[in-house]
């Protein structure tokens, strides 16, 4: 004979880890096909080879090395890589790339961007002759690249993707850029106009407690800039057209 069946079922263990087992969020790539974006790929294909050319044009109508340790420069081909990148991933449906790496980018090339146009900076051509082709490629890299990233922010990605917590981390590269230029300027044997890339960060003419103190301001405003911008993103509309609804809170997916 079968025991009888108790009428209250005695207490089971929780599962460790698994307080009350609530049911997991669904991920909209579960229930939601990817979805192409031929439009979105094309858009930041265009960008990412205008931002290539730029720095080809500054390449060849500058000095190089020193073309290539600018902040600005340095920022603009990580912006080429990432639309270029992004665009694949538009066309072929696949996940977008991490918010944390799309918005550091914009952070850099904004940065780049408004420290050509409010701070004393350098141009593209240090030690050549100014040409209409570094003029270009120094309007396209301060101005039109990073307008373009922002509006590719703005219109072509969903919101609140950044968190503040990394903030922070973003500054990792700014902090060793500083470091780098204060090194390479320290360490050229001579001498030359382009010993210190940016003059707020000339030691010989500003002497090493001037320098620390500009060197922490910029560092608070990039700060700033990133936590404003992590801001906007929680505030700011949703381009993409939600799907129909289904019983569950999904995003569509974006490249």
């Amino acid at each position: 004979m079968t025991a009888p069946i108790p009428r209250d079922m005695p207490d089971i263990p929780a599962i460790p880890g698994v307080p009350g087992l609530l049911p997991a969020p669904v991920p909209a790539s579960a229930v939601i096909p990817p979805v192409r974006r031929p439009v979105t790929a094309t858009l930041r294909l265009l960008t990412a080879l205008t931002a290539a050319a730029a720095l080809v044009l500054s390449l060849l109508h500058g000095t190089p090395l020193t073309v290539l340790s600018l902040f600005s420069v340095q920022s603009t081909v990580l912006l080429a890589l990432v639309l270029a990148l992004s665009a694949r991933r538009s066309w072929t449906a696949r996940r977008p790339l991490p918010a944390a790496l799309t918005g550091a980018t914009l952070l850099y090339v904004t940065i780049g961007a408004l420290a050509h146009h409010l701070l004393p900076t350098p141009t593209l051509t240090i030690t050549a002759p100014t040409s209409w082709q570094s003029t270009l490629a120094d309007h396209l890299i301060h101005t039109a690249l990073p307008l373009a990233a922002l509006l590719d922010w703005l219109l072509l990605t969903p919101p609140a993707r950044l968190h503040l917590r990394k903030a922070s981390t973003w500054l990792l590269y700014p902090l060793a850029y500083l470091a780098f230029t204060v090194v390479r300027g320290e360490l050229l044997p001579v001498p030359t106009p382009d010993r210190y890339l940016y003059p707020f960060l000339d030691i010989a003419a500003h002497g090493y407690k001037s320098t620390l103190g500009n060197a922490l301001l910029l560092g608070l405003a990039c700060y700033a800039l990133a936590v404003l911008l992590v801001a906007l993103d929680h505030l700011r509309p949703n381009p993409i057209r939600s799907p129909a609804k289904t019983g569950f809170r999904l995003q569509p997916p974006v490249g």
